[in-house]
């Protein structure tokens, strides 16, 4: 089943003891969880968490906006459109709305609709920090250059908000500018450096420079944050140096010879 079919006022079985705890639990609740796995990088577990606020208020435009954004952080772009066209529906004016769906229309490749839809977010008076964001990332989509202008007014709009780089981090590492989403990480990092997804980010971005030594200091800060996070053990794995990986295996190989 796709994600699609289960966003909505989610139902099903749930774990003994927890019924009541969410009949207890109201918007605002579901809200900063939902706020919080999605800063975590739980992007599956924010999605499921949006559908709770939206139990509680149909009508609460971040939760629509947060599932939408969640399947664009999960690569499900299609799906993304398909939402965010659903609560456009209810919410036409919804600059943050009009913003993600501007987002999922550029990662699809639908580039002039999805400026079309970047524009229509900041005719409706969209300042938010997201909105600009987005922007950033449909210029990157058309491999145009205003995108440092863009995530430049994000930054201006949430100046102490460590999210506003880590996602601008995220956005530059889709669209392959590894050094660039290294800086931003790293601002992350020094803005938040008890967060868990700016450590990560700034992981991924090393490897992907080639910087292995650096990727292990990296996602060893994520492991020291959050132990049981699977991100940052798989990727101190993949921070292995290829020297070091090839070493090991031929030592397993002419073990296996013997």
């Amino acid at each position: 089943m796709s994600r699609f079919g289960k966003l909505e006022f989610e139902t099903g079985p749930e774990p003994s003891g927890q019924h009541s705890v969410r009949t207890a639990a109201g918007e605002s609740h579901w809200s900063s969880e939902a706020e919080r796995a999605f800063q975590w990088g739980d992007f599956e577990l924010a999605l499921r968490l949006f559908a709770r606020v939206l139990e509680h208020n149909p009508a609460s435009v971040p939760a629509w906006a947060g599932q939408v954004r969640s399947l664009i952080e999960l690569g499900e772009f299609r799906e993304a459109r398909l939402w965010a066209d659903k609560a456009l529906e209810r919410f036409p004016q919804a600059p943050d709305l009009l913003a993600s769906k501007a987002v999922a229309l550029g990662r699809l490749g639908d580039s002039e609709n999805a400026m079309a839809f970047s524009d229509a977010s900041l005719e409706e008076r969209g300042d938010s920090a997201y909105v600009w964001l987005a922007r950033g990332d449909v210029f990157l989509s058309r491999k145009e250059k205003q995108a440092d202008h863009c995530f430049e007014r994000a930054r201006s709009v949430r100046s102490s908000d460590w999210t506003c780089p880590w996602l601008a981090g995220r956005i530059r590492h889709v669209h392959g500018q590894f050094a660039k989403a290294l800086q931003s990480a790293r601002e992350a990092c020094s803005l938040a450096p008890g967060e868990l997804a700016p450590w990560l980010l700034a992981g991924e971005c090393q490897l992907a420079l080639g910087f292995h030594e650096e990727a292990r200091v990296s996602f060893t800060q994520a492991w020291q944050i959050r132990p049981d996070s699977l991100a940052a053990r798989e990727g101190l794995g993949r921070s292995e140096s290829p020297g070091a990986w090839q070493r090991c295996t031929g030592l397993f190989r002419r073990w296996f010879r013997s």
